[in-house]
């Protein structure tokens, strides 16, 4: 085989340094083995430090005049080689017309239009998937379904079954609550899933594959390694399972370091949770988190490049890109039913263990006594926790039990949330609030309505008989003597009125601090 000449030149040279160590027949053979840098070639050709030194001097000079390294220029001047012979002896209709996949990958692989268009793909697909039609069908789930729906139904089994209240308790505000707060975002991945399907199967990811070769290339990766990382959107374990195609061990293992940095699945539901709550009109906040994923793998493989165990060059990239064609539908909808079915697996055992784990902790102290969520076992162990998570600005025990059971599974973070503020509050409100504003019971409202409609009367007698007025004080002022035949004279309207602040502590679930 026949390579250009300036690089048939430097593996001239090489041959001139190996000379004598193999025989001639086979010289230009190890010649171009040692310029891939075949490291068992290198030894068994025994060079010495000074000739090891020589050809590493011409094989930079060469990738630092084709701007790539020498397994890749090698590789590239084979299929260069094969290409110019299968062009002198196959004939093909409309020889130097480009086919349509050609002429879409001169803007798709772009060198400069690469990186935009598939930031703009992303872009559409959390769009799409977040923020419109899955939001759509997530607003339905959460509000109608299992807002409404589920509970209405299942209280309705409950109270036919005569089931016991710490039981309906547990189903209700555990289970339900926890597991449907979950679910809730299945459509928009399913709706996530669905697009990504369609991406790979029309062959548009094989070219983003290619895309970020460059760049990965740059900072110790390979585009081998972009693979797995598509993969991990679905799950990061077939993730990590996926790296076993890349063959260099120390780019399978910065993979495998590396790839669950990419939003899996499971992280989708938080991302829509707080895209929604705090975002809602911004539609990069979700594809953001994506692309900081992306730049969360650059950088850690930055700094692992830098390391004696992952130091080297990547292995080259090559692979056969695949012509656009229209999805085939069926398998785009097996590809988007797997994954949502791994999700409703998950939600269905681990998510409704814990879930119904969360609701028993935070109904119940170390007594095992039912209380308030702030008094449970929960808020304690939390209380606890909580000054870690207070640099990242949430000291407050909720969201630090929900940070913790999302060690167990991501989506139990969401089922936390939906558990612990099922009933719409934060816990911090009945603390805030002054005490003469607490609620009171609706027998101590009803009596309090007739104690003040009492006093009104009392005051409307006062105001129309001044000398009844004159006796009352008097009385007021001398409790103590009692009248003539040894009893105490005291007017009907006074009794009610007087004793009505004695009376409201006991009306009220909070005493007041000011009595009127």
């Amino acid at each position: 085989m026949h390579f250009p000449d300036r690089l048939e030149k430097a593996i001239g040279e090489i041959g001139e340094i190996i000379t004598g160590k193999c025989l001639d027949q086979q010289k230009k053979w190890f010649a171009v083995k040692v310029f891939e840098r075949d490291q068992k070639v290198a030894d068994q050709l025994a060079l010495t430090p000074e000739e090891q030194s020589r050809i590493n001097g011409i094989i930079e000079a060469m990738e630092q005049e084709m701007d790539d390294d020498s397994e890749s220029i090698i590789t590239n001047e084979r299929y260069n080689s094969i290409s110019r012979i299968t062009a002198d002896s196959v004939v093909k209709a409309g020889i130097g017309s480009l086919t349509g996949s050609d002429r879409i990958d001169r803007i798709i692989t772009n060198r400069w239009l690469g990186l935009p268009i598939f930031a703009v793909v992303m872009w559409a697909v959390y769009y799409i998937s977040i923020q419109t039609v899955g939001a759509w069908g997530t607003d339905w789930a959460n509000d109608t379904f299992f807002g409404e729906w589920v509970p209405e139904w299942v209280g309705g089994l409950l109270e036919s079954a005569n089931c016991a209240p710490w039981l309906e308790s547990l189903i209700q505000d555990g289970v339900i609550a926890g597991v449907g707060a979950v679910l809730g975002f299945l459509p928009q991945m399913a709706v996530l899933f669905l697009c990504l399907g369609i991406l790979e199967d029309c062959g548009y990811m094989a070219r983003v594959a290619f895309i970020m070769d460059r760049i990965f290339r740059k900072f110790g990766l390979s585009g081998k390694s972009f693979i797995p990382m598509l993969v991990s959107m679905g799950c990061g374990v077939p993730g990590i399972m996926a790296t076993r195609t890349i063959e260099n061990e120390k780019d399978r293992r910065m993979t495998i370091m590396t790839t669950t940095f990419i939003p899996c699945g499971a992280k989708t539901p938080i991302i829509a949770l707080i895209a929604g709550a705090f975002f809602p009109e911004n539609s990069w906040v979700a594809p953001g988190a994506y692309f900081i994923g992306v730049g969360a793998i650059i950088l850690s493989g930055l700094i692992l490049k830098k390391t004696a165990m992952f130091s080297g060059d990547p292995t080259p990239f090559v692979m056969e890109l695949p012509i656009y064609h229209v999805p085939a539908w069926k398998n785009v909808i097996i590809h988007a039913w797997e994954r949502c079915k791994a999700f409703v697996q998950k939600a269905g055992t681990v998510i409704f263990v814990s879930s119904a784990l969360i609701w028993f902790l935070s109904s119940y102290n170390w007594k095992v006594d039912s209380v308030e969520q702030n008094d449970s076992m929960l808020a304690s162990i939390g209380n606890v926790a909580a000054p870690v998570f207070q640099p990242l600005g949430w000291g407050e025990w909720k969201p630090t039990m929900a940070t913790i059971t999302g060690l167990i599974a991501k989506e139990n973070v969401v089922g936390t949330f939906g558990v612990l503020y099922a009933d719409g509050s934060s816990g911090e409100e009945a603390e805030e609030e002054p005490a003469e504003t607490q609620e009171m019971s609706p027998a101590g409202q009803e009596l309090q309505a007739s104690l003040e409609g009492a006093s009104e009367e009392a005051a409307a007698e006062e105001a129309a008989a001044e000398e009844e007025e004159d006796e009352d004080a008097e009385i007021r002022g001398n409790r103590g003597p009692p009248g003539p035949g040894g009893s105490l004279h005291v007017p009907e309207r006074l009794l009610l009125h007087d004793f009505q602040p004695s009376l409201r502590p006991l009306l009220c679930r909070h005493e007041p601090s000011e009595g009127k």
